[in-house]
Order: C-alpha cells, then sequence, then structure tokens
C-alpha cells in the first residue's frame, strides 16, 4: 500500500480577510439622487433616476430652472403614459419623486449626485470642491461630461477616489449607452458601483479611462470635424451633406443636423483627435476644452463670397438630393 502523502512542513496559512465595502451593488433606491444642473441634461438624468425608483433632487444655480425642469419632466412622464410607453402609476410616482433645491447644501444626504452644469473645467472643479464639503464622505460624486478630464476635475479634491464620470447621451431618458469613466485616482469599487446602477436603471454602461472623448466623442469628433471643413471650404451646403452621409453613409443623422441637435459646444475638436490644436499638448488626458473651433464665422464669409461667383451650374443636383439616386 503507498505511503500517504503529507503536504510539506511551514508556517500556517494565514487567510487574507476580504476587505467589505458598500459599493458593491446597484445604488439603493432609497438613496436620494442629487442632479445639479437642470438644463436638457440634467433634467434627462433626473427623469431617469426618478422613473427607477429615486427620490430625485435638482438644483440649479439660476432661480426657478430646476422647478421648471421638473414640469417639463412630469408632462413629459404624463405624456408617456397617455401613449401607454409608461405606467400611468409609475409615471405619476416619477414625478412626485422630483424636488427643486435652492441650495447646494439640499443635497447633503445625498447618495449619489450627478454634475451636468457648462462643459468648463473651472467652473466643474469649482462645484465638486463645493460638493466634497457638503456631501456625506460615502457619497459618489459624478460628472456628465462629455470630454473633459476626470482626473482634472478631481485634481483639487482630499478624495478623488469618489469621483468619476457618468456620461449620459442625449436624449438621457431614450439612449441607452452610458459611459462611466475612471480618472486616474477612481476607485475600481466606485466604477462598478456606477456601472450597476446604471444598468438598474435600464441602460447600458460601458466603462472606459479618462482619455480625450472618452470612448464614442473621441469616434465622433471626426465625423463632424471633416463635415466643418466641407462646409468651410464651399464644397458642400449642410442639406446635401446631411443627404449624403444619411442616403449613402448609412447613418441615422448627417453631421450637421445631429450638431444641431446635441449643440455646437459638444463638438469641439478635442486635441490628439481633430482640429487644429493652439498649443502640443503631451499628457492626453489635461486641458481637453483648450481649442475651440467654431465653423460660423467660416461659414459667413464663405456665403459672402460666393455671392460675388458666376452663377451655380445648372447640372448640379438639387438641395436635398443625392447625385445618381431616385428621391
Amino acid at each position: 500500500m503507498p505511503p500517504t502523502a503529507h503536504p510539506p512542513e511551514g508556517p500556517p496559512t494565514r487567510k487574507v480577510p476580504v476587505r467589505q465595502t458598500r459599493f458593491m451593488a446597484p445604488l439603493d433606491l432609497n438613496t436620494p439622487v442629487g442632479v445639479i444642473g437642470a438644463g436638457t441634461m440634467g433634467a434627462g438624468i433626473a427623469q431617469v433616476a426618478a422613473v427607477a425608483g429615486h427620490p430625485v433632487r435638482i438644483h440649479d444655480d439660476i432661480p426657478g430652472v430646476a422647478a421648471e425642469a421638473i414640469d417639463r419632466v412630469q408632462r413629459q412622464l404624463a405624456r408617456l403614459a397617455g401613449k401607454g410607453r409608461l405606467d400611468a402609476g409609475t409615471a405619476k410616482r416619477a414625478g412626485a419623486a422630483l424636488t427643486a433645491v435652492t441650495s447646494i447644501s439640499d443635497l447633503a444626504d445625498c447618495g449619489l449626485v450627478v454634475e451636468a452644469i457648462v462643459e468648463d473645467l473651472p467652473a466643474k472643479q469649482v462645484l465638486f470642491t463645493r460638493l466634497e464639503t457638503v456631501c456625506d464622505p460615502d457619497a459618489i460624486l459624478a460628472s456628465n461630461t462629455s470630454s473633459l478630464s476626470i482626473t482634472d476635475i478631481a485634481a483639487e479634491l482630499e478624495h478623488p477616489e469618489r469621483v468619476a464620470g457618468l456620461h449620459f447621451f442625449n436624449p438621457a431618458p431614450l439612449l441607452p449607452l452610458v459611459e462611466v469613466v475612471r480618472g486616474e485616482a477612481t476607485s475600481q469599487a466606485v466604477a462598478d458601483l456606477l456601472s450597476d446602477t446604471a444598468a438598474a436603471w435600464g441602460k447600458q454602461p460601458v466603462q472606459c479611462t479618462s482619455t480625450p472623448g472618452f470612448i464614442v466623442n473621441r469616434v465622433a469628433r471626426p465625423y463632424y470635424a471633416e463635415a466643418f471643413r466641407l462646409l468651410a471650404g464651399g464644397l458642400i451646403d449642410p442639406t446635401t451633406l446631411d443627404a449624403v452621409m444619411r442616403e449613402a453613409g448609412g447613418f441615422r443623422m448627417g453631421p450637421c443636423e445631429l450638431t444641431d441637435l446635441i449643440g455646437r459646444t459638444s463638438t469641439r475638436p478635442l486635441p490628439g483627435v481633430c482640429g487644429k490644436p493652439s498649443t502640443v499638448i503631451r499628457d492626453s488626458s489635461r486641458q481637453h476644452s483648450r481649442t475651440r473651433w467654431w465653423p460660423r464665422a467660416a461659414l459667413a464669409r464663405n456665403r459672402e463670397a460666393a455671392s460675388t461667383k458666376a452663377p451655380a451650374n445648372p447640372h448640379r443636383p438639387r438641395r436635398g438630393r443625392v447625385q445618381g439616386r431616385r428621391p
């Protein structure tokens, strides 16, 4: 009979305790969610959180704007219920869960605060510094920025590990994708909680690091930028350009009408992605918003120059129609 094998002698194995953390599941539905900025994106994010079942508090620096946003959301919820796209009870409950607050101090007990203010790095840094002094130490502070560095937003905070990007797309109640963006100091547990919470809200979260444009806008910026170059050069008119991209390129929307929908400040070039940066920036995670390119002046010059040119070619296809395709 073979001898019984014995484990080698040595010091006893010590069990390493697993660190317990609250960031392991979606945000509890009883936890209040704060939204700062009552514009289109802020109101949309508030609607998503309220429909999911959270009490939501909305703050805006401009008096009355938060109340107006709540009124818009409640009317939108009523329309959805009237069309059968949302349960009437859910619509009523979500509308009642929205509260306008006049001070950031009123967000002190929120477990998650989502910032949706103007895309300006200094303004966001000042706001997050204020939030850190007001909110509970366990609260998560998120930014809906579409391209600014999360690392830079949290750079001056004592606890940058609880700051992350939570980037919804416009319109927030309809589009499913949400980018969960990690800065250099963002805790992975915080990113996981935000991903789980977004999924519980009916969204499709994707995690990424804080790079210029994150994922979607990094890919989309050249789409807008090349369109602006064509327009500024007088090579095509906006209607035809949109029609070409829709009918021949297979895009749902052309670059001009998509820019009109989301706003020109959301389509500015990013250093290292497209456009002509005013300075060379070695760290691609810094100073995303320094370069701005507004095509309006170029278009105005182009229209003025076009008025002095010879008459247009009569064989040129009519606006809005792609040459070689039937209407």
